[in-house]
């Protein structure tokens, strides 16, 4: 499923790493600190290679203003590749397209913005009970 092309980078720049950092002085710190970058940088790499570069533009400037959304359309962005729906480099408009759909999922479930929802109960004193 996943493209050879991509394996190969990945691979070559987690031994770049690797060989960057040179063995952690005991312990699991560093070695997790290790990983954790490396894991960050492939992801990095990844989303060089998925994004033609407008896209990528607009995705940092989207992460200066709300990294949470950033993270979001990342992952999205990297289960798409993973998975091999992407035929070629996502644009800055299919990116505009993505964030679209996933706020368009994310306000589904809850009322918009300014709409006031009133409830009727019936209560103690409604005018419907005559004695």
């Amino acid at each position: 499923m996943e493209d050879p092309e991509l394996a190969a980078i990945r691979a070559a720049r987690m031994s770049q790493l690797q060989q960057q950092q040179g063995p952690a002085p005991g312990g699991n710190g560093g070695e997790e600190e290790t990983k954790r970058a490396a894991e960050d940088q492939m992801r990095r790499d990844l989303l060089a290679t998925v994004l033609d570069s407008a896209a990528r533009e607009r995705l940092s400037r989207i992460a200066l203003v709300s990294p949470e959304r950033s993270r979001q359309i990342e992952a999205i962005l990297l289960r798409m590749a993973q998975s091999g729906q992407l035929r070629g480099r996502v644009t800055e408009e299919q990116l505009i397209g993505l964030l679209e759909q996933a706020e368009e999922a994310q306000s589904k479930g809850a009322p918009k913005k300014g709409t006031i929802v009133f409830q009727r109960r019936k209560g103690a004193f409604d005018d419907d009970d005559d004695f």
